[in-house]
């Protein structure tokens, strides 16, 4: 049973890990995803920006008139007139170069002076045929992604203005991005991964108590299937019992229960006169001389005939079944009845009950004697209940366990199912 429960509990954590471990997978590739996109989202994105920006500030340049009317200018003048506008514009904006060239594409205007009054590196054709173009080029200060616009003044274009910034700076402008969406994405990964955790752990205890109750059902199934089993049994001996006593003939009536019961004269019953319970108390007694056990009557019990009614010979029966079951060598019972009810206690000197298992012992399946056991106990806890009575448990003066009960007078009647029975009958 032990080595059962164990494997159980092995596969029980094993598919809880499994479930984590692929939860936490699926929260890895859900955020992998998303991270993909935001990364392909944020690189579209920055590079759109920056080409509106280049876009913006080349378009706002060409249409400044200081350009318009200087672009028609000797080159020195031009450039004495255009490059501190260049630059200012350049600083301003934020973009890596601005260069204005004449309608013969050489540059008026450089962040290098010294690439002042040299041809453009790239082809100036387009724009100086009015063209708008917008893109990455290779140029003196390497690749760039930049916007060349036509200077028009009356109507001719009299040259052109490029605006650019470096792919290198977009590059680093992107990586700076990414840097900052990295503590979301891990953040993303840690609460994912703790969600999963907890969910798998909510689902660990439910299945758990799933699995508990799967087993408490099985128990219950089997305990009914045994008890079915023996009520028939039960009533088969009963009909066969009742046609013997209608015979009269009760010595066939006590061979045959004696066929399958071991039933004694018991010294120690025979304090006890009412006859229902002295019968409980020989047929204990004698199953305890069976395994070298002995079953002692409280001297000062009294009980007179007919004052015991069902509940309280029900409660007496399963106390002496289950001290039987439980003792070394020893059972002490007293059993009493007045015009409050019935008294009963019965003590052995077995092991006795832990205080720890003291509020469980009487759920029904609850025993130490292994499956499709624990029904006696549930069985007193809800007949002593359903009367309004009291059950405790003790420490009997042997040792072992002591089971006190108070039983009320049931206000109708000794037993009422025998009366009722002889009624209809």
């Amino acid at each position: 049973m032990t080595r059962s429960t164990g494997r159980a509990s092995q596969g029980l954590r094993a598919r809880v890990l499994f479930v984590l471990v692929l939860q936490c997978l699926v929260v890895l590739l859900c955020v992998a995803v998303t991270t993909a996109v935001a990364i392909s989202v944020t690189e579209r994105a920055l590079r759109d920006a920056t080409a509106e920006r280049v876009l913006a500030v080349a378009q706002h340049l060409a249409e400044i008139d200081l350009v318009r009317e200087s672009a028609g200018l000797p080159r020195q003048a031009a450039t004495e007139a255009l490059q501190p506008l260049a630059e200012t514009i350049r600083a301003a904006s934020g973009v890596d170069y601005v260069v204005i060239m004449d309608a013969e594409g050489t540059r008026l205007t450089h962040p290098s002076r010294g690439e002042i009054g040299e041809a453009v590196s790239t082809d100036p054709s387009g724009v100086l045929d009015g063209e708008t173009y917008l893109g990455t080029q290779e140029g003196t200060l390497g690749p760039t992604l930049r916007a060349k616009v036509p200077v028009v003044a009356d109507g001719a274009v009299v040259g052109g203005v490029s605006v650019g910034i470096l792919e290198s700076r977009i590059a680093a402008d992107f990586a700076d991005a990414l840097w900052g969406l990295l503590p979301w994405v891990a953040g993303s990964v840690i609460v994912g991964c703790l969600l999963s955790a907890a969910l798998t752990s909510i689902v660990r205890r439910r299945v758990r108590r799933l699995e508990a109750q799967s087993a408490e059902l099985e128990t219950q199934r089997r305990v009914a299937a045994a008890l079915r089993d023996q009520t028939h049994e039960f009533h088969t001996r009963l009909h066969v019992i009742r046609g013997l006593v209608a015979e009269n003939d009760a010595a066939a009536a006590l061979d045959y229960i004696g066929s399958f019961v071991e039933v004694a004269d018991a010294p120690a019953a025979t304090l006890v006169r009412d006859p229902a319970a002295r019968a409980i108390l020989a047929a204990t007694a004698t199953r305890m001389e069976g395994r070298g056990a002995a079953l002692e009557v409280d001297e000062r019990s009294s009980v007179d005939p007919g004052t015991l009614d069902d509940d309280a010979l029900t409660v007496l029966s399963n106390l002496c079944r289950n001290a039987a079951e439980a003792c070394r060598a020893h059972v002490r019972v007293f059993v009493a009845t007045d015009a409050a009810g019935a008294h009963l206690a019965v003590g052995d000197d077995g092991p006795g009950i832990p205080a720890a298992d003291v509020a469980r012992i009487f759920d029904r399946g609850v025993s130490s004697k292994g499956p499709q056991r624990g029904i006696g106990l549930d069985l007193v806890r809800r007949t002593v209940g359903e009367r309004g009575g009291t059950v405790e448990v003790g420490v009997s003066p042997a040792g072992g366990a002591l089971f006190t009960v108070d039983l009320p007078a049931r206000r109708a009647g000794r037993r009422a199912g025998v009366d009722r029975a002889g009624a209809q009958a």
